[in-house]
């Protein structure tokens, strides 16, 4: 007879023997760095993109109750007010991560009898927002406007549209142009995750909508304060009504604690801070760095500070990572299912951090792994 674990043993093994098997590495960031025991390597896999983070811990305070019982502290709408007016909306609402965000307020407004159309490389909080709502969903192809046309065809009581600012694993931007006017013609809301692109892209570090002109457009913002702004949480920003009916219906938000109010009182102090001149620097690194890696040889769709190297077999990708990772460079290898199967890659994520010596360093590793690899 079989003990009644050996299923996990067995996955594990599949998992293995498809080289999928992940485990965590103790590690610490120091600015541009980070350090595997008394191992320093060049840090391009944060998502710090202005560089904002620092060491410095502010006096801890913790909630012991959601928001509506005994949680709101007061510094919650001051930032919440700082982040509508930031998107251009009336209100906004913070959620102690960004997945819960995306859990919290697509199952809030997606009911039976509703259509989603969601791009098929969405992040996999929005699929999974996407799944626990009871609406029908029909996934286009990856900014493809034509498939969302032919799709959001289909009959239903309210249509939506969900979409990545910038895709977390492809680094391109949502054809935000084209997708606006198809909701606009179809009456249908248009709900934006714009985690990556928040406090990076668009004036002022505005975001994606904003940089393709189209801020008015969106209906609802999902976004982090874990990235762009270097602090940590998530956020909605919408209409006050649509708030409203986040703050009473949303069981992400009702059934949670809040977010601990040193981190509202650090997103504050962020927010605040000299980020345009952070942020002129990190669209210089991207510069360079997409610029050495076009001249060395590879290839990438990439306009944004995520930038994937595709190598697609999974073995092979980790020997790549295992072999930046030995010349001290950090950029980690995403294998399924995070990506589909044979589309495995290193994934580069630019930050301000970075100097010119590290950047360039950086590249002569990634040209001297591509010859290896048979990928240049």
């Amino acid at each position: 007879m079989k003990h009644k674990l050996d299923f996990v043993d067995e996955t594990l093994e599949k998992i293995k023997s498809r080289n999928l098997y992940r485990k965590l590495h103790n590690n610490r960031v120091q600015g541009p760095h980070i350090l595997f025991k008394k191992k320093k390597l060049i840090n391009l896999c944060s998502n710090d993109y202005l560089g904002l983070v620092s060491s410095n811990i502010p006096n801890l305070q913790l909630q012991s109750s959601s928001r509506l019982v005994a949680g709101n502290d007061f510094s919650f709408s001051i930032l919440e007010k700082k982040l509508a007016d930031h998107k251009s909306q009336e209100s906004a609402l913070i959620f102690p991560t960004g997945y819960m965000a995306n859990l919290g307020s697509i199952p809030v407004l997606a009911q039976k009898g509703d259509l989603i159309l969601s791009d098929e490389l969405n992040h996999a909080s929005i699929i999974e927002a996407c799944r626990i709502s009871k609406a029908k969903i029909s996934v286009y192809k990856h900014n493809d406007a034509e498939d969302l046309k032919k799709k959001i065809s289909q009959k239903a009581d309210r249509k939506f549209i969900v979409t990545e600012g910038i895709f977390s694993m492809n680094g391109d931007f949502a054809d935000l142009k084209k997708i606006s006017e198809i909701a606009d013609k179809n009456n249908a809301l248009l709900v934006l995750d714009d985690a990556h692109g928040d406090f990076v892209a668009g004036s002022d570090g505005r975001g994606s909508a904003d940089q393709s002109g189209v801020a008015k457009k969106i209906d609802v913002y999902v976004s982090s304060l874990s990235k762009g702004l270097g602090a940590f949480g998530g956020y909605v920003a919408s209409r006050d009504k649509i708030i409203d009916l986040t703050v009473n219906t949303s069981r992400p938000f009702i059934y949670t604690s809040a977010l601990p109010s040193f981190l509202v009182d650090l997103a504050l102090k962020r927010f605040s801070s000299n980020r345009e001149k952070h942020r002129k620097k990190l669209w210089i690194n991207v510069k360079r760095i997409q610029d050495g890696l076009d001249s060395i040889g590879y290839t990438f769709n990439s306009t944004s500070q995520i930038i994937p190297i595709i190598i697609g077999h999974e073995k092979k990708t980790m020997e790549f990572g295992k072999y930046l990772f030995d010349k001290g460079v950090f950029a980690q290898p995403i294998r399924y299912p995070t990506v589909s199967l044979g589309l495995a890659r290193i994934r580069i994520s630019v930050t301000g951090l970075l100097t010119e010596e590290q950047i360039d360093r950086s590249l002569d590793v990634f040209e001297a792994a591509g010859k290896k690899f048979g990928i240049l």
